[in-house]
């Protein structure tokens, strides 16, 4: 008899796949006991893998026939059905599937932080035995490896590459056995020495982040995923084990870029493939971390439940094995995204729990990661959700902090400060430094950075005719030529580019809620 159900499911696709799993059963054994249980026999495993993935959710005759099946409770399936169609996207949102994705792989993750989902080489497709397999992330065509040289022409939004979000090229070729962990260096040079997506420069190309925005870094960040994709296809187990960190790693990096740069649904790609390669490597603090980060882009696209389930998810898995600065990280994600979702109670309580777990990580005590992560970054953390909370009093002085310290962080959290300047009425403080934010977004190239002025612009139209409005607005007019935009940058084709098809993008375009059928 297979093992019971796991205890108070929180999504379907999860459960569905634990079900199918402890039965021993592929994919394509489930579609055809489903086929033969209900004499439909149109039913194909590509079907029952959408639901796994939540890509698509099974109406209610397929829940039924499933529940008969996989010999569990219908009430089981459809309260897991009801919490999956719960946190379905807001309609603005326009990364539905690969969220959807990043949602079911994280659950995967909590259920089984032991489970290799990373078995087969990062660009082989999902799904390819009819298992269900752990291939690529499961949504849309895997990334494939980096070309042999740095992509397209730079632009003025920064270098360019297809929106899939990883270079195009074609078959993976491994490098020489010399040519270290991501292949020979580039033979295009960066304009003022090493190029930062060179071997071993992912620690510089981090540090460059805090003073140059995603929207001219993230092709270097997707150009760097793309080179470790290629230095692990076709090397052999030993070798995999040293690379599988740095893959984990620079994809969790693209990620950020991509989020900078207001790419959503190429961040929760590269996202996916992170958390399969920190948890293939046996790091439960990189793959918290990585679903940390997915849940501050989530937060900030206005999706406070996605971005409140992934954080929950990050803490309670990685909670044994993370250091006291990464702890309180996650906690603070979790509190940002409850008091986005309006849960003040539970953002009170995790804010607490974040304080008693340190106020200021020490030195050398950290990841490399998190270099960054110090008392004061924590403390305008706690400001922010202070603002969310509608407590901007006690917030203004750790927000006020931080904001000289590179033009990005100066930008988002000036955005914060400005909201709540305006909770407490004051329109003219709110105004100069809302101001003072979009011109240092502008100055750190981050749409990001400008999504935070967003909700500052709403509330300023109720104070229309104040002078100070009328400034801000004016500056906002004199400004729109040169705000950084959003979105993954075009490739503009270089004097040795072939002519070939635009480049196919992950499916994640679709808005709205998660279809059933």
């Amino acid at each position: 008899m297979p093992p019971s159900p796991p205890p108070d499911p929180q999504l379907l696709g999860p459960l569905l796949a634990q079900l199918r799993l402890a039965r021993g059963w592929s994919q394509l054994r489930v579609a055809g006991e489903l086929c033969a249980a209900s004499g439909v026999p149109t039913l194909s495993r590509h079907e029952v893998s959408r639901w796994e993935r939540q890509l698509r959710l099974p109406g209610d005759f397929w829940l039924g026939w499933l529940a008969v099946v996989l010999a569990v409770p219908v009430d089981l399936l459809a309260a897991a059905a009801a919490r999956t169609r719960s946190l379905s996207p807001p309609p603005a949102f326009g990364g539905s599937r690969p969220r959807a994705a990043l949602l079911a792989l994280a659950q995967r993750w909590l259920a089984d932080p032991h489970a290799v989902l990373l078995p087969g080489a990062p660009a082989s497709p999902v799904d390819r035995d009819g298992s269900g397999g752990a291939g690529w992330a499961g949504s849309g065509d895997p990334p494939r490896p980096a070309p042999s040289r740095p992509p397209g022409q730079r632009s003025p939004t920064g270098p360019a590459l297809p929106a899939s979000g990883v270079p195009d090229s074609g078959p993976p070729k491994p490098g020489p056995p010399d040519s270290g962990p991501s292949g020979p260096e580039p033979s295009d040079s960066w304009p003022s020495g090493p190029h930062p997506a060179g071997p071993g420069r992912l620690a510089e190309l981090r540090r460059l982040d805090d003073l140059v925005g995603g929207a001219d870094l993230a092709g270097f960040g997707a150009y760097r995923l793309g080179r470790a994709v290629r230095a692990l296809s076709g090397c052999g187990p030993a070798r995999r084990r040293r690379l599988l960190p740095e893959l984990a790693e620079s994809a969790q990096f693209a990620g950020w870029l991509a989020a900078d740069a207001g790419d959503a649904a190429g961040a929760l790609d590269a996202y996916r493939l992170a958390l399969r390669a920190a948890a293939s490597a046996g790091d439960p603090a990189l793959a918290g971390h990585v679903l940390g980060s997915a849940s501050h882009l989530l937060a900030g696209v206005g999706d406070p439940e996605g971005a409140l389930l992934l954080a929950r998810t990050a803490y309670a898995g990685a909670r044994r094995a993370a250091s006291p600065g990464l702890r309180a990280l996650l906690l603070h994600r979790v509190a940002l995204a409850a008091a986005l979702g309006n849960r003040a109670g539970a953002a009170r309580q995790a804010l607490d729990a974040a304080r008693r777990v340190t106020g200021a990580p020490e030195p050398g005590q950290e990841p490399p990661w998190l270099y960054w992560l110090d008392g004061p970054e924590l403390a305008a953390m706690a400001g922010r959700t202070l603002v969310a909370l509608g407590r901007p009093r006690p917030a203004e002085t750790p927000l006020h902090a931080v904001r000289r310290r590179s033009p990005r962080t100066s930008a988002i959290y000036g955005g914060w400060l400005a909201r709540g300047y305006l909770q407490l009425g004051e329109v003219e403080r709110a105004c100069a430094v809302a101001g003072e934010a979009l011109l240092d977004a502008i100055r750190a190239g981050s749409p990001r950075a400008l999504g935070q002025l967003t909700e500052v612009r709403r509330r300023l139209a109720a104070y229309g005719d104040e002078p100070a409005v009328r400034r801000y607005r004016a500056l906002t007019a004199a400004a729109t030529a040169y705000l950084p935009r959003s979105g993954p940058p075009p490739r503009p084709a270089g004097r040795r580019d072939r002519v070939r098809p635009a480049a196919r993008r992950a499916p994640g375009g679709a808005t709205g809620p998660i279809p059933t059928g």
